[in-house]
Formats: C-alpha cells, sequence, structure tokens
C-alpha cells in the first residue's frame, strides 16, 4: 500500500526556515519520484519541487530557486524540503506527492503537472506571519 506522510509544517516568521519531511512506503524510491506541491487558499495547487528516481536531479519552481532545496534519504525512505527565506507568499498547505509511471526522466517541465502523479499525503501546513 503506497502512503506519503508529511510533517514538520507550522507558524514561521517572514525570513525564517523550516523543513518538510515527507515519509514513503509501499514504493521505491529509485524507481518514482516525488514532488513538493502547495495549495494557498483560493488558488490552484501549484509545483514547487521534485527529485529525480534515477538522477536524484532537483526542480524547482521560480518561485523558490535559491530558497529552498529538496533531498531525499533512499535508506530512510525520506524526501525532505528545506525552506529558507520564507515569505508570506509561501503560506500553503504542502503535500508531497508520489509520480506515476508517466513521469520519467528528465522531467523536463512535467515534474510540475498533477496529473503527473498518482498519490499524496495529507498535507502540512505551513504559515508565513509576524
Amino acid at each position: 500500500q503506497v502512503q506519503l506522510v508529511e510533517s514538520g509544517g507550522g507558524l514561521v516568521q517572514p525570513g525564517g526556515s523550516l523543513k518538510l519531511s515527507c515519509a514513503v512506503s509501499g514504493f521505491s524510491l529509485d524507481d518514482y519520484g516525488v514532488g513538493w506541491f502547495r495549495q494557498a487558499p483560493g488558488k490552484e495547487r501549484e509545483g514547487v519541487a521534485a527529485i529525480g528516481y534515477s538522477s536524484g536531479r532537483p526542480y524547482y519552481a521560480d518561485s523558490v530557486k535559491g530558497r529552498f532545496t529538496i533531498s531525499r534519504d533512499r535508506a530512510k525512505n525520506m524526501v525532505y524540503l528545506q525552506m529558507s527565506d520564507l515569505k508570506p507568499e509561501d503560506t500553503a498547505v504542502y503535500y508531497c506527492l508520489k509520480g506515476s509511471s508517466f513521469l520519467r526522466e528528465p522531467y523536463g517541465n512535467s515534474w510540475s503537472r498533477t496529473h503527473r502523479y498518482d498519490a499524496g499525503g495529507q498535507g502540512t501546513r505551513v504559515t508565513v506571519s509576524a
């Protein structure tokens, strides 16, 4: 059974940092990519970052490049999203999603499309506010 469980969200001041974790089970990080998405109130879900299942190459949305870092620990079945220099516009519920068999490397722009993913967690809320 595929499962993804996010954790690490919370309230942080602008300019602060937060590290999100995604514990995965039921599939191998060597075979499927994982992406982080977020959804702010009243907005569509958007891709934040993804990591290649074979190469480990990271992919980022322009809005988070230089501030967020995605990584994985295959031995622990964990995927992380280190977020720095957080801004109020980063406020959202963050989800980690498992790539489907149609999300193949190299990803190109496909990593940011939700229909390339077939499972996800319940999300963890991040609030950036003074």
